[in-house]
C-alpha cells in the first residue's frame, strides 16, 4: 500500500487530537496539512508534525496536490459545504459528525457524492469501533440474553460549551445514539419523543438533562439521557435489557484508587481517553481502505443522512410538548 497523504480541516481538540493520532498511531498515513480559520492554532499543531504546512483556507487544502485525503473536523455548519468541495475534488473524505446540521444539507451531500458514482464520504461515528461496543453488538447477535427490550444510554459530560443550546444537545451529543442504537439492533429508529426534567442551577438558558425515547422497527424501546453538565466527569453507558438477562458496558477506568479509607474509580474529563482506542482503529481502517482503493468500513454519507432525520424529529418532539414524533427519512 501506498502511504495516505492527509489533510485536517479543523484545529480545535478534535482536530488537534486525529492530527496527533494519525502521526503517532495511524500506519501508512501522514498528515501534509493542517487548516483553520486561525492560522496559528494551526501552526501549534502542525509544529509538531515534521513537514506538515499550516493554512487558513480550507478549499486551499483540499484543493492541494500533496492532500490525497482529507479529514473535516472544523465547526458543524462547515461540514456539508466541505465535504461536497472534497467529493467534487474527488478526494476520501472523513467527516466528524454530523454530516451536517439539517438533513435537507445531508441530502445535497449524499446527491453530491451518488453522482461521483463512487464511495468517497465516511462519517466519525467511532463508537463502531470501541472494543467495548464492538462486543456488545456481537453479544446482541449471538442472542446471549435473547431478543433485545430495552436499551438504556447515558451521555454525561462535564460541563457544555459556551453557547450550548437545547438543540445541540440533540444535534452534537444524542446524535451519536441515534447512529449506535439502530447499529447495534441492526434496525431503524421509527419514533421518538423528547422530555426534560428542571434544568440544572448550574447553566441558564439550556434545558439540561434531556432525556429521549426511541422504538425501533423491532419493537424495542431506547431511552437516551444526555446530560452535558453532569460535573463530575465523562461518562458514557450503555445497558442492553434482554429477554433472558442483560448486557452493559464496563466501566472503561484501568485504575483503582484505595486512599483515605475509600476506594475510588477515576473519570476522564472529555471523550479523548474514553475513546481514544475508538478513534485509532477508525482512522486506520479508513486510511487502509483509502490506500487500498476499498470500500470504507465507517459510517457512510447515507447513515449520516439517517441519524439527522432522527435528530430532527427529536426537535420536533421538543418543540411539541414532547409528542411522539415519526422519524422520516428524505428521499435522495
Amino acid at each position: 500500500m501506498s502511504t495516505v497523504r492527509i489533510g485536517v480541516i479543523g484545529a480545535g481538540n478534535m482536530g488537534a487530537d486525529h492530527v496527533n493520532t494519525l502521526h503517532r498511531h495511524v500506519s501508512g498515513a501522514v498528515v501534509t496539512m493542517v487548516a483553520d480559520i486561525d492560522v496559528e492554532r494551526a501552526a501549534t499543531v502542525t509544529d509538531a508534525v515534521p513537514g506538515a504546512r499550516a493554512t487558513d483556507d480550507p478549499y486551499a487544502l483540499i484543493g492541494d496536490p500533496e492532500v490525497d485525503a482529507v479529514v473535516i473536523a472544523s465547526h458543524d455548519t462547515t461540514h456539508a459545504d466541505l465535504t461536497v468541495a472534497a467529493v467534487r475534488a474527488g478526494k476520501a473524505v472523513l467527516c466528524e459528525k454530523p454530516l451536517a446540521p439539517t438533513s435537507a444539507e445531508c441530502v445535497r451531500v449524499v446527491r453530491e457524492e451518488r453522482q461521483t458514482g463512487r464511495r468517497l464520504i465516511s462519517l466519525g461515528f467511532m463508537r463502531r469501533f470501541d472494543p467495548a461496543y464492538t462486543e456488545l453488538r456481537d453479544a446482541i447477535a449471538d442472542g446471549v440474553c435473547g431478543a433485545p427490550l430495552l436499551l438504556h444510554c447515558v451521555s454525561r459530560g462535564v460541563s457544555s460549551a459556551p453557547g450550548a443550546t437545547d438543540e445541540l444537545s440533540i444535534t452534537g451529543s444524542a446524535v451519536h445514539e441515534f447512529d449506535t442504537v439502530p447499529w447495534l439492533l441492526d434496525s431503524r429508529i421509527d419514533e421518538v419523543s423528547w422530555h426534560a426534567a428542571r434544568s440544572t442551577s448550574t447553566v441558564t438558558g439550556l434545558r439540561d438533562p434531556q432525556l429521549m425515547l426511541l422504538r425501533t422497527a423491532d419493537g424495542a424501546l431506547t431511552t437516551v439521557e444526555v446530560f452535558l453538565n453532569a460535573g463530575y466527569g465523562y461518562d458514557v453507558r450503555c445497558e442492553v435489557v434482554g429477554e433472558r438477562g442483560t448486557l452493559a458496558l464496563t466501566h472503561p477506568a484501568r485504575v483503582v484508587t484505595d486512599s483515605a479509607r475509600a476506594r475510588s474509580l477515576g473519570h476522564p474529563a472529555d471523550w479523548r481517553p474514553r475513546f481514544a482506542d475508538a478513534y485509532r482503529l477508525e482512522l486506520q481502517a479508513w486510511a487502509d481502505a483509502v490506500a487500498s482503493g476499498t470500500p470504507s468500513p465507517l459510517a457512510t454519507a447515507d447513515d449520516g443522512l439517517v441519524a439527522s432525520a432522527v435528530a430532527e424529529a427529536v426537535i420536533t418532539s421538543m418543540k411539541d410538548g414532547g409528542r411522539s414524533v415519526a422519524v422520516q427519512v428524505p428521499e435522495v
